[in-house]
């Protein structure tokens, strides 16, 4: 999945500085929804990690079955608190 094409489908535009409030929101819960209906272990993943991106944040006990994908997670969080505390 393209970071992209995912705010693309979501949120109509991949500019995240042009989406209003209501459309973010909105763009959200239907992800959040395809990742609860989402079977592909791949593609529930990239779905967390754009989620987890735009702030929303998933208790990876729920989230995630399989402790190798639990432990992804905590890695791409880790990344990406180094990222932003640069």
């Amino acid at each position: 999945m393209d970071f992209d094409d995912q705010l693309q489908r979501y949120f109509g535009t991949a500019d995240l500085s042009s989406i209003q409030s209501e459309a973010m929101n909105a763009g959200i819960e239907h992800m959040l929804v395809d990742f609860g209906l989402e079977t592909d272990r791949a593609r529930r993943f990239a779905l967390w990690a754009v989620l987890y991106m735009l702030g929303t944040y998933l208790d990876l006990d729920k989230a995630f079955k399989d402790e190798a994908d639990r432990e992804s997670a905590r890695n791409f969080m880790d990344l990406m608190n180094r990222v932003q505390e640069k």
